[in-house]
């Protein structure tokens, strides 16, 4: 008898997709090419989440304040 292993993985999130590049959260960002490690996903203390570098790009393009793109309160890293 012979066994092949077989594993998946997947973000646990408030959401299925990105509210920002709408690309679903276990795929990855229009910047990258591989899910997983590289683009990983951050949460606002709001409890949005988003890919990490969508969210950076968002905040990066923010002149005054920076908000976050879906509740619109202040954007703060959830620790």
């Amino acid at each position: 008898m012979r066994w092949n292993g077989v594993a998946t993985w997947l973000w646990v999130a408030n959401d299925e997709n990105c509210g920002i590049c709408r690309m679903a959260f276990n795929g990855c960002c229009p910047d990258c090419k591989v899910p997983g490690d590289d683009c990983p996903l951050v949460w606002g203390q709001c409890s949005h989440c988003f890919h990490m570098h969508c969210i950076l790009k968002w905040l990066n393009a923010q002149q005054v304040q920076q908000h976050c793109p879906m509740c619109r309160q202040e954007w703060k890293f959830k620790e």
